[in-house]
């Protein structure tokens, strides 16, 4: 889990940064990254796709209140705005790189989840 977290870690100092050749440098070449916002789940393959989304993800990391979690096993974050839970993300990490990113940020889904263990 360690080296998980440092790969998590380095993800979202480059989002913080917007420093696309940074996320480019941490993601796999074949990534996948999944976004469940409740009405549909978008899906965006390849490192440079996934890059693409830097702003968000910079905008994202200035917003949110970033909480370290485990995450189905993985290491990944919680993010919360006013407290509230706005996201979960799971990473997969592989040979130091990211492999996939799931994103849960269904208001209705996480608002049925126990987070009391991360957020206290």
């Amino acid at each position: 889990m360690p080296r998980q977290r440092r790969a998590v870690d380095a993800f979202l100092t480059a989002a913080r940064g917007g420093d696309f050749d940074e996320l480019l440098r941490m993601l796999d070449p074949d990534v996948v990254l999944r976004a469940d916002a409740g009405e549909a789940m978008r899906v965006i393959c390849g490192a440079d796709a996934a890059a693409g989304q830097s702003e968000t993800f910079q905008r994202m990391a200035t917003l949110c209140t970033i909480h370290p979690a485990v995450v189905n096993g993985s290491a990944g974050l919680v993010n919360t705005i006013d407290g509230a839970p706005f996201s979960i993300i799971s990473f997969t990490v592989a040979d130091d790189r990211i492999t996939a990113i799931d994103i849960l940020s269904d208001h209705d889904r996480l608002t049925h989840l126990d987070l009391t263990a991360i957020l206290g």
